[in-house]
């Protein structure tokens, strides 16, 4: 394989976001739909806004505060399903081909590893309910610099970690700004475009886009 490592974004591109708000949509109401995809984009929206202005705050904190705005902006969403919510996004269930496709590219002797914007604690709890644990290398979280995904001080995290310079880094995730940054750093990316969304950022376009994991073993 021509890249040392294999790095992967959390959420999204391992672990299914809406899985939370699934698990307990007649708890939520019948905008549960909804409530999910607010939470989500304010979760995003929060941890760009926290890094322009450089007053970071962990990850967990932010989810649980989009969390409150969504079910605060949805009229019939019901609010006591805040505590269950939370304690869901804690064990997200991962994507299907997840566990045997990073299992195959162990195997293969690849270093794996994840960078994410989640907090320590709730990535190892991810990771642990979805059984990949023992076949990951590293998990990266930004929480030890400060700052959040596209800041080139994450994806900086993982090239002095491993003394590799950038393009020797497969990165995968599903989230297209996240490629966006992380192609600028330098990385050698894959979009794992599970909702079919159309392209974006034209000058920092992935090596490849995939549906899902089970492109990189092609």
């Amino acid at each position: 394989m021509a890249c040392s490592a294999f790095v992967f974004d959390a959420y999204g591109t391992l672990f299914d976001v809406h899985s939370a708000v699934a698990r307990h949509a007649g708890l939520v109401g019948p905008s549960a739909a909804r409530v999910s995809e607010i939470w989500r984009l304010k979760q995003l929206e929060y941890s760009w806004t926290r890094s322009g202005m450089n007053r970071y705050r962990d990850f967990w904190a932010l989810t649980g505060e989009a969390l409150d705005f969504a079910l605060t902006v949805v009229p019939d969403a019901n609010p006591s399903a805040r505590d269950k919510l939370l304690a869901a996004y804690e064990t997200l269930d991962c994507f299907a081909e997840v566990p045997g496709v990073l299992r195959r590219l162990k195997d293969r002797g690849a270093k794996l590893a994840i960078l994410s914007n989640g907090s320590p604690g709730m990535l190892r709890s991810a990771v642990d309910s979805a059984g990949i644990g023992e076949l990951l290398d590293d998990i990266f979280s930004v929480d030890d610099v400060g700052v959040f995904k596209t800041s080139p001080k994450t994806y900086a995290m993982v090239t002095g970690a491993y003394n590799i310079a950038p393009g020797e880094i497969s990165f995968q995730s599903s989230n297209r700004w996240d490629v966006a940054g992380a192609t600028a750093f330098g990385f050698d990316c894959r979009w794992i475009n599970r909702t079919g969304q159309p392209d974006e950022y034209g000058d920092l376009r992935p090596v490849a886009m995939f549906k899902d994991l089970n492109g990189l073993l092609d």
